[in-house]
């Protein structure tokens, strides 16, 4: 088969991984800096340029679209699945995923644990907001922060009031927010699930550097293998469905009432790999494999 790998970043450990395991089972392979692309729109004849080129021929793409470019990347993928091109993710379920809100509201939905959320835009009521989420602390988020930046963690209600206030003047239109209650009992870690066709294939508990309540690894935050409980496992399985993504990286945190979704990420990192060592890579290659000639399938989310 002949796959691209859109990527803007060939000399990543994520894109490294997929080409070598790809051209390992004896496909073609390009990686393709989608930020490059370009899309004509003309009736019944989608194209992508590049570099001066038309890509075609393509029998399926591995999307690994960044946060910062999530409208043109899935522009790019959306124009990919106009050629009929089998995508590992659609670009609506890339869209949803990077939208915080969207997202915990289609997880509610569909009965997966979630941490208290309060979405709020405007200043005004900022007490009222608080009181809503329950307990302090508080952990207030921008809806559009990745990574763990834009993420803080308020102790007093004083504390919070000045992080919303400051959020709020960031922005001249509003600045959305969420607030979210914050379990104590997590302790700073989370477990990042990976999800290849519906399938856990690979676990790891990660842990903030001292006393940093974020456990992402972006922010230098430390990995170990972990294993699951069912509960766990069908909770990640469930998340990765009701976002319309067969391959994903679920995060969960352990609570007193069982396992909460925090994110479920539409491009994550292979970092997993280094720390269980699964090769995770071959497995969305057999996924691939088994499931780019068949015909495609409706999102059946609905939202």
């Amino acid at each position: 088969m002949k796959i691209a790998i859109l990527s803007n970043g060939p000399g990543n450990y994520s894109t490294k991984r997929l080409k070598e395991e790809f051209k390992l089972k004896g496909h073609e392979v390009d990686v393709v800096k989608y930020k490059d692309c370009y899309a004509t729109i003309e009736s019944s004849n989608p194209v992508v340029g590049y570099h001066g080129e038309s890509l075609s021929g393509y029998d399926a793409i591995i999307p690994r679209i960044a946060s910062g470019m999530t409208r043109y990347g899935t522009a790019i993928v959306r124009q990919f699945e106009m050629q009929g091109v089998f995508t590992t993710a659609s670009s609506i379920a890339i869209s949803r995923s990077r939208d915080k809100l969207r997202s915990l509201q289609l997880l509610a939905r569909a009965g997966v644990g979630i941490p208290k959320t309060v979405f709020t835009r405007e200043g005004r009521d900022i007490d009222e907001v608080i009181d809503e989420v329950g307990e302090l602390p508080v952990i207030i988020k921008l809806a559009r922060g990745t990574h763990g930046n834009g993420v803080v963690l308020a102790e007093t209600k004083k504390a919070a009031k000045s992080v919303m206030q400051a959020f709020y003047v960031m922005d001249d239109d509003g600045t959305n927010i969420l607030l979210q209650e914050f379990v104590k009992e997590s302790a700073g870690e989370d477990i990042r699930v990976f999800i290849v066709n519906g399938k856990v294939v690979a676990s790891m508990k990660r842990k903030g550097l001292d006393d940093d309540f974020r456990s992402n690894i972006h922010q230098g935050g430390e990995g170990t293998s972990v294993k699951l409980t069912e509960e766990e496992k069908k909770t990640a399985q469930k998340a990765a469905k009701a976002m319309g993504l067969p391959i994903c990286g679920v995060d969960i945190m352990r609570s007193n009432h069982g396992p909460l979704v925090l994110e479920v990420n539409s491009s994550p990192g292979f970092a997993i790999e280094k720390v269980t060592g699964r090769n995770v890579a071959s497995k969305i290659v057999e996924y691939v494999e088994q499931n780019a000639k068949k015909t495609r399938r409706r999102d059946r989310v609905g939202a």
